[in-house]
């Protein structure tokens, strides 16, 4: 009889492995955002990293992304209840949304799993606001917030963790507001990624004592973001890339040679996945739904007397609720 000596099981080795990619997606992902942050501020001359909103009066111009980026911080702002003086700022990129909330009397902290944006934030905000340099998942901490924002961010945690943390750092009354990116139920394949699906949010939301107050669909408004993007692979990090390769095969031909064939699946994958030219504005709204999303905590036997029906997040009782829920199903 074969006795197997290893005291490491398949579903271990399954489970240490899924793991090692998680923490490899996690850094990438870290990564990503960083260098974004510093071409945002070289090439944009912005310091913020989320999308713009553009109102009618807003020329589709790179030059105005800063402007509609500005529009979308204040936009958040307005959409803050009335009593709210303690935020939580989940994933708080280089602390520009926290700083112009600490500028109008607000009390911020911040959560950033990345140490350089979380220095970024640091310096930005001095000794006003605690900097939570983990990922929130891993947050620890006896304070409770008025409201926990997430700009952004919500799409990068597991969506049962995220509602499950989120109540329990809340004050009983306390509020969460969601401006992020899901995904609608539309056939095929985006070639945009990022987002729960909005219908299971829904799903997951009515099973927690939130009241629903405002659900937002700003994705007309945010969209055109990604037109300047598509524009920008396409026009400058594109030909870019070729002329480097074509100084490549002219100085190092073999070498160009081995590089093209070791990583060729790679180069494929990253020339399918953003200079295909459907990276496009009209290709987010047709998967996607950019939402500014404000629940309240309510107590358990409020949560209870509530009428789902009624009251189901993306209506909160209001006719121009119930048309922002298109896409949804």
């Amino acid at each position: 009889m074969k006795v197997n000596m290893n005291p490491i099981s398949n579903s271990a080795r399954q489970c240490s492995k899924n793991r090692i990619k998680s923490t490899q997606r996690r850094t990438s992902r870290n990564i990503g955002i960083e260098v974004a942050s510093i071409c945002s501020r070289f090439f944009l001359k912005s310091p913020h990293l989320h999308y713009g909103y553009w109102t009618d009066d807003l020329e589709l111009d790179i030059s105005n992304l800063r402007i509609a980026q500005e529009n979308y911080v204040q936009l958040i702002i307005s959409h803050i209840p009335e009593g709210v003086r303690r935020i939580l700022d989940v994933g708080c990129g280089s602390g520009q949304i926290a700083k112009t909330l600490v500028d109008v009397d607000y009390e911020v902290d911040c959560v950033s799993p990345s140490h350089y944006l979380s220095e970024k934030t640091r310096e930005l905000l001095g000794q006003a606001s605690h900097i939570y340099e983990c990922y929130y998942e891993e947050l620890q901490t006896e304070k409770r917030y008025d409201l926990i924002l997430f700009n952004e961010s919500f799409q990068y945690i597991n969506l049962e963790e995220a509602i499950k943390k989120t109540f329990g750092l809340l004050n009983q009354g306390g509020y969460v507001m969601i401006c992020d990116i899901f995904k609608k139920n539309t056939p095929g394949k985006s070639p945009h990624s990022g987002g729960h699906s909005l219908r299971r949010f829904y799903d997951i939301v009515s099973e927690h004592p939130l009241e629903a107050v405002t659900d937002l669909d700003i994705t007309e408004e945010t969209a055109p973001t990604l037109d300047i993007m598509n524009d920008m692979l396409n026009e400058v990090i594109k030909p870019t890339a070729d002329l480097m390769q074509q100084l490549l095969d002219n100085r190092h031909p073999v070498m160009s040679k081995i590089v093209k064939f070791l990583y060729r699946k790679k180069i494929n994958k990253l020339n399918k996945k953003y200079f295909s030219g459907l990276k496009t504005g009209e290709n987010f709204k047709k998967f996607k739904s950019y939402r500014l999303v404000l629940y309240k905590k309510t107590s358990v036997a409020s949560a209870w007397q509530l009428d789902f029906t009624n009251a189901h997040p993306g209506t909160a009782g209001s006719k121009s609720q119930e048309k922002n829920k298109v896409g949804a199903t």
